[in-house]
């Protein structure tokens, strides 16, 4: 169905251990995706990430939904900050990570689009802006990752 998933898969240069830690901890997220985040990198936690100014409406919600180290971490996200986040009001991001000869191979799946109650328009803006996101931040992650690596 359109507008409904979003689906990109990138390798990275480094064990499925590595890139799990990166993409679940909220020190590294923030090397990477939002200005900042809180939560705790475990099932059920509840917290938050930042993109620009909190203050000003860059605060969004954000719950683990399930950590599997080192092949997958899941969270949703986009539901106001202290509300539960649920079908209907929050997009489920999964990340799965398959080792590979020399890496990792990350699959990364956004859903519930069609869930959320949007007009048409709104729906559409939401998903391209989504998607122009992920082409934007998820190539920002394996640099940061060899970045890493060559502090060890």
């Amino acid at each position: 169905m359109e507008h409904e998933r979003i689906e990109r898969e990138i390798f990275i240069e480094a064990s499925p251990e590595i890139v799990f830690d990166v993409l679940s901890s909220p020190e590294h997220l923030r090397q990477w995706w939002p200005d900042d985040a809180e939560y705790e990198p475990t099932p059920g936690s509840n917290g938050r990430i930042v993109f620009g100014d909190a203050d000003a409406g860059g605060a969004t919600g954000f719950a683990v939904m399930d950590a599997q180290p080192p092949r997958l971490f899941s969270f949703r996200w986009t539901q106001p900050v202290g509300t539960a986040a649920e079908v209907g009001n929050s997009l489920l991001v999964t990340f799965e990570l398959t080792p590979t000869t020399g890496g990792t191979r990350l699959r990364m799946t956004e859903t519930g689009f069609r869930d959320m109650s949007w007009d048409a328009a709104t729906l559409e803006t939401q998903y391209a802006e989504h998607q122009h996101g992920w082409d934007y931040f998820l190539p920002r992650l394996a640099p940061y990752v060899a970045r890493l690596a060559a502090r060890s």
